[in-house]
């Protein structure tokens, strides 16, 4: 599995790009996962409900499924978070996994930037392979892509992992 990690201020465009992407990605032929974390608190289930009866219970693990898809609710309570290659280490096998945050692991990068924010680059912090950005930015050291062209910006990707269309190497 390749992974690319979008990376970006909040309000910046990340999920918008990573959602054309994953579009261009399965028009080639490709399969796609997301793992996407954040830093407020979550709650993906409503209270009354059976599933979120049987977690607040204190079950480990609680899958709810139906005929479309399923959910896989896992507590860790006081254990410690689980770190993204535990998260890899569940998904089935696919040809991308495109990773919203986990900024601070070592994974390609692209970013997404828009000046307009005021927020400073994160190329100049992290390791960055391409810059995603709806106006130029001079000095910046990586190739700046469109981010108005998601499918120019997911062949540069592609191109630059070493993945063509069948999602081979």
């Amino acid at each position: 599995m390749k992974i690319l990690g979008i990376v970006g201020w909040s309000g910046s465009g990340k999920t918008t790009l990573l959602t054309a992407m994953i579009g261009c990605l399965r028009a080639r032929g490709l399969s796609v996962s997301t793992i996407k974390h954040a830093h407020h608190a979550i709650e993906m289930d409503q209270p009354g409900k059976d599933s979120y009866r049987h977690r607040h219970a204190g079950a480990e693990e609680t899958i709810l499924a139906n005929a479309a898809r399923f959910a896989l609710f896992s507590e860790h309570r006081a254990a410690p978070e689980p770190d993204l290659a535990a998260l890899l280490a569940r998904l089935k096998p696919v040809d991308m996994v495109l990773v919203e945050g986990f900024k601070s692991y070592a994974f390609p990068k692209l970013e997404v930037h828009r000046p307009a924010l005021g927020k400073p680059p994160l190329w100049a912090e992290m390791s960055i392979m391409a810059v995603a950005s709806d106006d130029a930015l001079p000095g910046c050291p990586v190739p700046v892509l469109d981010l108005n062209k998601p499918d120019d910006v997911t062949y540069f990707v592609l191109s630059r992992l070493g993945l063509d269309s069948a999602g081979t190497v």
